[in-house]
């Protein structure tokens, strides 16, 4: 599946909710793990402002990749943000959208405008 870079440098992004354990099953409560390392996956929910618009989107990143400090309506960074576009068909349903990843969420500023 095609694999989307996302240049975050002149966006605002506030975290919107705070980080928690992705869950795979949510029948049996297991937590999803990366496929590659086998470490357990986090969500953050996010709001992402860029040149006058704005999205609200869920991002996945490792739980190492989680730091300390972070607090709700914060700006934060997302190194390495990327959105994989998805399709799937479940219970005779066609569903779709995009899936985001980035390596870590740090904390982050408020981009300095440039002067024009």
């Amino acid at each position: 599946m095609r694999v989307i870079r996302i240049d975050a440098s002149s966006a605002t992004i506030l975290l919107t909710e705070a980080p928690s354990p992705k869950v795979r099953d949510r029948q049996t409560g297991e937590i999803a793990k990366d496929a590659v390392s086998g470490e357990a996956l986090m969500t953050v929910g996010v709001v992402f402002i860029d040149e006058g618009e704005s999205s609200l989107i869920q991002v996945t990143i490792p739980e190492s990749g989680v730091t300390d400090g972070l607090s709700v309506g914060a700006p934060v960074s997302l190194p390495r943000l990327i959105a994989r576009p998805w399709e799937s068909v479940f219970n005779g349903q066609q569903r779709h959208g995009i899936a985001y990843r980035a390596k870590a969420i740090t904390s982050g500023a408020f981009p300095v405008a440039q002067a024009g």
